[in-house]
């Protein structure tokens, strides 16, 4: 899957702060769901992340927390997801991040997307949610 990560630690106008990668498509076990990502905001912790935190060694790191997008998977505990339903979260620091085409988020911390909004608007409340 296509995704946008970094390896080092730095300011975003370094010339390798960002780049274009592919990456596994992940799946969903446990309460996980995997998400189709339509939308990312960017969120406060994003730009303090890619100043501090790097990648494990020859990995890499995708940020991108505040999200929306359609499940198009759900790990064997999730009883309140279906493929198919449109969610926004705020993902888990401590998992890489939503800047990709796909997304394992734990289902206990994601909602059903208002209907009223657009993908892009569903993920711009995360953060302030």
């Amino acid at each position: 899957m296509k995704a946008v990560g970094y390896r080092e630690p730095g300011p975003i106008d370094h010339p390798e702060a960002l780049e274009d990668i592919d990456l596994p498509r992940p799946v969903a076990t446990g309460h996980d769901l995997l998400v189709r990502v339509a939308a990312v905001s960017v969120n406060p912790v994003d730009t303090k992340v890619r100043r501090r935190a790097g990648a494990e060694p020859g990995g890499w790191k995708v940020l991108g927390f505040d999200a929306a997008g359609e499940v198009v998977e759900v790990g064997e505990a999730v009883t309140g997801f279906r493929p198919g339903d449109a969610v926004f979260y705020a993902g888990s620091i401590a998992r890489p991040g939503a800047n990709s085409e796909y997304h394992l988020v734990d289902e206990r911390i994601t909602g059903h997307a208002p209907r009223s909004l657009s993908p892009a608007e569903a993920a711009a409340l995360p953060l302030t949610a």
